[in-house]
């Protein structure tokens, strides 16, 4: 085989910790959906170990689902799954039934760069839009005049290598560029 030839994407991204660990899930094609890749998400839980036991998690853009079921699959006590698309809607609710976690996960059809309602208090929330779409700055805003955001509350902010944060009431505690990603774990001030 000629090192030219290109692998087709699996369309499957595995749970790399927890109860779940080896576990794969499948996603569909959609432009501007790439899951976060094994070595971030690593890191990522790496930072959050001391608080991701009974978390109550949000995440914004969910697309194939890989972070919120790392979180569940690691001890969150629940996760919201937003994401805009019918078809990855169809692929999360299949991987919830896969996982048996239909207690701990919800989904909502909606576009998570609007104000969405929710009836619950959130620990953390996996915030990584699709990075040509430029809708960060505007889902901060609305995240952070939420209700369900508290001064506690972890957001993980996932972008490409060299975007600066918005000017809002965030601190970074962790960050770490890999590749052309920049991951960011920040806290409210």
């Amino acid at each position: 085989m000629s090192k030219s030839h290109r692998a087709k994407p699996s369309n499957q991204v595995r749970i790399i910790g927890g109860d779940w660990r080896g576990r794969k899930l499948q996603f569909p094609s959609i432009e501007g959906l790439r899951p976060t890749s094994d070595r971030v998400r690593e890191t990522l839980f790496n930072w959050l170990s001391p608080d991701i036991a009974g978390a109550q998690c949000l995440d914004l853009y969910a697309g194939s689902g890989a972070l919120g079921f790392e979180a569940l699959s690691r001890g969150a006590r629940s996760c919201c799954f937003i994401d805009k698309s019918k078809r990855v809607q169809a692929a999360l609710t299949s991987s919830v039934k896969m996982l048996n976690c239909e207690d701990r996960a919800s989904m909502i059809l909606a576009d998570s760069g609007s104000a969405i309602t929710l009836d619950h208090s959130i620990d953390l929330v996996f915030l990584d839009p699709p990075f040509a779409s430029h809708l960060l700055a505007g889902t901060l805003d609305w995240l952070l005049t939420s209700p369900s955001i508290h001064p506690d509350t972890l957001i993980y902010i996932e972008a490409p290598k060299g975007h600066e944060l918005p000017a809002c009431n965030l601190f970074v505690t962790k960050e770490k560029a890999a590749g052309e990603v920049i991951s960011r774990l920040v806290g409210i001030s």
